[in-house]
């Protein structure tokens, strides 16, 4: 066993505290979200909160949930997706942070609406429509999700309305504050993969000639109104993150911003509402986000922005970008040593780590003290360790 200051990955950059608004984290790993709908009844019960609390335990600086439902009807759609509304989700939550507080943990909930993506057959609702800015779903014929399930979906409906985009901004308000009185270290929002903030930034998506469509500035005006609305819902102390990608759920080779120009012209309205952390999420942290550069998203949005970068894709693997079912090992060695190389270059403030941490909760803790990692199981994908 090595050092613990400096582990067998020279960790000890990855080890320092980090403090954003009211909210001091002990290391730069964070666990990213990721759906797992081990919620019935959209209520997260004692399972749920013995899982996120093990990550605590393991040394996990800060847990970003699982995406969870805003109060509004047509947010999401599996019924054992948790919700941040209503009197049991709500006290679900409240054990979940009681667990995560006990363990020395930091935890936010990570905000979703499905937009365009939300599939009404899979849903209690099934008479809820998705809402779609511009009524449609984005282009087909790409590389997708799953081609059959987007030919399902694809089906045009009445573009939101003033009143819809009204209701959903106020259910982001509304939910945010929910999180913010039970006692979560801040809120995260899911801004990116072709969901409904996602569906507003896109060309593919936004078609819109009022107010809330255009020019790729014009495109942020939803989001914007998102963030400022959940910052006047929670104050000051609470710092926001902002997940945002370059690819869809309906084209993983969809591009939001060709240029760093055009990313800037996105992200900075979004970053002067309020944002703190901006959560570049792509296949692999490796990968350079424009020519010419090696930085990914999350290091130019820290370049762009002058907020705080986080980066997520494949860290503790061998395999990344869009292998969903990892049958082989970890390739940890590597895959940490560049990455304290690039942080260490001050490309970006935290580490997003993903299904590494959903194969073993003590990953960090074993990256930190040296040990070998679990081999990889591709049902932990699925079960609820």
């Amino acid at each position: 066993m090595t050092d613990n200051l400096t582990g067998r990955y020279r960790l000890a950059p990855l080890l320092t505290p980090l403090t954003v608004r009211d909210l001091t984290v002990a290391n730069r790993f964070v666990m990213a979200p990721m759906t797992r709908e081990h919620s019935p009844g959209r209520v997260p019960g004692e399972d749920v909160a013995a899982y996120y609390r093990r990550r605590a335990a393991g040394q996990v600086g800060l847990i970003v949930t699982e995406g969870v439902a805003i109060d509004d009807p047509a947010a999401v759609d599996t019924a054992a997706v948790p919700a941040m509304y209503g009197d049991a989700p709500l006290a679900g939550w409240r054990r979940v942070i009681d667990e995560v507080d006990a363990a020395g943990g930091r935890i936010m909930p990570q905000l979703w609406h499905q937009g365009a993506m939300r599939d009404a057959a899979t849903s209690p609702d099934p008479d809820v429509g998705p809402r779609r800015p511009s009524g449609i779903l984005g282009p087909l014929g790409k590389v997708s999700l799953a081609d059959d399930h987007l030919v399902r979906l694809n089906v045009d409906t009445p573009p939101m309305t003033e009143e819809d985009i009204a209701d959903v901004i106020a259910a982001y308000a509304r939910s945010a504050g929910h999180a913010a009185k039970l006692g979560f270290d801040g809120i995260a929002i899911h801004g990116g993969h072709g969901y409904v903030l996602d569906n507003f930034l896109w060309a593919g998506t936004n078609r819109r000639t009022d107010r809330w469509g255009g020019d790729a500035v014009q495109r942020t005006t939803f989001v914007v109104e998102v963030v400022r609305a959940i910052r006047a819902a929670i104050g000051d102390g609470l710092p926001i993150l902002l997940r945002f990608s370059q690819f869809k759920m309906q084209d993983y080779l969809a591009r939001l911003a060709d240029t760093p120009a055009e990313l800037e012209a996105i992200l900075g309205p979004i970053a002067d509402a309020g944002v703190d952390i901006f959560d570049g999420s792509q296949r692999y942290f490796d990968t350079p986000a424009f020519d010419g550069s090696p930085l990914n998203l999350g290091g130019w949005a820290k370049k762009l922005t002058g907020k705080l970068g986080m980066v997520v894709g494949g860290v503790g693997l061998d395999q990344g970008k869009r292998d969903h079912h990892i049958d082989s090992g970890s390739g940890a060695s590597d895959n940490l040593g560049k990455l304290v190389e690039r942080f260490e270059r001050g490309e970006f403030d935290l580490i997003g780590v993903g299904r590494s941490l959903l194969n073993d909760p003590d990953w960090v803790g074993k990256a930190i003290r040296g040990e070998p990692f679990l081999p990889f199981d591709s049902a932990n994908l699925t079960r609820l360790t």
